[in-house]
């Protein structure tokens, strides 16, 4: 098995590759810069630099980008849709690490986390950029995309358990009632996709047991 992540040298983006890597996976970190990651291969690229040879051969891309100020979050759109693009067509599979924000939370599925009143306003616009991405990835019949938003508690510093509940587009709750993961169970989940490809164009979340 042959994955590429994206952003390998964020915090979510070293617990995949090192998640991948333990598993036997042939792992190659797409970075800007130094590689920090477990990955043996490197690609010192810009992610919107990448062009679809550079992503031939891979079985599964995994985009871990991430952006938080004003000025960069409409990138979540558009370094989305140039992944897309590079694996348009064919059998490569997209993985994207997505946002809680975008859930629902009713069976009818039309009110989601962030619409709440209850929900962070600074949070909002990164959630709504996210969400947005999401809606125009659903538009993407010509890719083989699986899009994963943890759960609303996502902790970068939690415990790894290597368990997890797979839930849906609905916010899912654990037995405890919290819908909590940390970024090393979400990890374990991402490379469980990544190298069973069950759920390709769906939209699936993760909350710890």
């Amino acid at each position: 098995m042959k994955i590429a992540v994206v952003c390998a040298n964020g915090k979510e983006g070293k617990l995949i590759v090192e998640e991948a890597v333990s598993r036997g996976a042939d792992v190659t970190a797409v970075v800007r810069g130094e590689n920090r990651s477990a990955a043996a291969n490197v690609i010192r690229k810009d992610l919107f630099d990448l062009t679809a040879a550079d992503l031939e051969g891979f079985d599964v891309v995994i985009d871990a980008f991430g952006a938080w100020t004003p000025e960069t979050l409409p990138q979540h759109s558009t370094s989305l849709k140039h992944l897309c693009d590079l694996v348009s067509g064919k059998e490569t599979r997209l993985l994207v690490v997505g946002g809680a924000g975008s859930l629902y939370v009713n069976p009818e599925h039309t009110i989601r986390v962030m619409d709440g009143a209850d929900f962070p306003e600074m949070f909002r616009p990164l959630a709504s950029h996210m969400g947005k991405a999401l809606d125009e990835l659903r538009t993407r019949t010509d890719v083989r995309w699986t899009y994963i938003s943890p759960a609303g508690d996502f902790q970068a510093d939690g415990a790894k358990t290597g368990k997890y509940i797979l839930g849906g587009e609905e916010l899912t709750l654990n037995t405890k009632g919290e819908s909590i993961i940390s970024y090393a169970d979400y990890a374990v989940a991402m490379v469980d996709e990544a190298l069973n490809g069950n759920h390709i164009q769906q939209r699936i979340s993760v909350v710890s047991e």
